[in-house]
């Protein structure tokens, strides 16, 4: 692929008023590891070129190509982290371990040429490292949507604590679990398919404790898991919604799971302490806002649930 070809796509947030004119990202390919900063060894060599194949953007990620120099923020060759496993689930059961993935920072051109067939890289790659990545990471963007979502800001009380931009592969997945943060996830492009439990099916959501771990990425393009040190085991949900062992898990045939799938310019709220498993279209592009929850009746209710759950031995 050209090196001097932009990519962009449109923005049809939920935010923007009927009329408006949507908002578009660029992003400028580079050739990767001719361009951006890196530490030591860091992704150094693991992202390689290819000839021909890709085109994904063309239709699942809505990536059109536009001359050198159209408008838009380029970034792509800003460096972003990116999660890297061998199978797509970062921050997930495997084994006796609740394994975390391998961290590298790559061009953000060079996951997209990943994306596209035009480069290939060890492993599953997913652009979804947390704590407002999009505003710490990729500033050149912030231009191109709303700093918050108005009316959840109204009706929360307060601002966003984090705005987290979400790029990658369809294996990339989200195992089930649950977070203190009321969610405003808008899809730009691609798709995302929830699976949802509301809080109350908690005593039948099953938790183990595992020891910590992290995926490393040695320089031959290999995986191991390393144990983190000194550290206290995590509680994890080990049950796969998609194919549960009722015969180890049999509580979990009394939860009723929703589904639900959230195209390109629709928003999901998703309230915090409801459990979500996420999988996505190849190439989905989205951004999320993270509103703190307030530890009120809800966050009572849910506690007293758990305990009741971890008492009766439910777990």
């Amino acid at each position: 692929m050209n090196s001097s070809i932009n990519n962009h796509f449109l923005i049809g947030m939920p935010a923007n008023r009927a009329g408006e004119k949507k908002r578009r990202f660029s992003f400028h390919r580079v050739n990767p590891g001719t361009t951006g900063s890196r530490k030591a060894g860091e992704g150094r060599g693991l992202c390689r070129r290819r000839h021909g194949g890709g085109g994904f953007g063309r239709s699942a990620a809505s990536l059109t190509s536009v001359p050198r120099g159209g408008p838009g923020a380029t970034v792509g060759s800003t460096e972003v982290s990116v999660a890297v496993t061998p199978d797509g689930y970062a921050d997930a059961v495997r084994g006796d371990r609740f394994v975390m993935p391998a961290e590298r920072r790559l061009p953000l051109s060079c996951v997209l040429d990943v994306l596209e067939g035009q480069a290939q890289h060890p492993g599953v790659l997913y652009v979804q490292k947390q704590c407002s990545n999009l505003p710490t990471e990729l500033p050149q963007l912030l231009s191109d949507l709303q700093p918050h979502v108005p009316w959840a800001s109204e009706a929360l009380g307060k601002m966003p604590d984090a705005v987290n931009f979400w790029l990658g592969e369809a294996a990339a997945v989200t195992s089930l679990h649950k977070d203190h943060y009321e969610n405003l996830y808008c899809v730009v492009s691609g798709e995302k398919h929830f699976l949802l439990h509301p809080p109350s099916d908690r005593p039948f959501i099953p938790y183990e404790l595992y020891t910590p771990a992290t995926y490393q990425l040695t320089e031959e393009g290999t995986f191991k898991v390393v144990d983190e040190e000194a550290v206290e085991k995590v509680p994890w949900i080990p049950l796969d919604p998609l194919a549960p062992d009722l015969v180890r898990y049999p509580s979990y045939s009394q939860a009723q799971a929703l589904h639900c799938t959230v195209r390109a310019g629709e928003l999901l709220y998703l309230p915090a302490l409801w459990f979500h498993h996420v999988q996505q279209s190849h190439g989905c592009i989205a951004v999320n806002f993270w509103y703190d929850m307030d530890y009120d009746l809800k966050y009572s209710y849910f506690q007293l649930l758990d305990s009741l759950t971890k008492a009766a031995g439910l777990d």
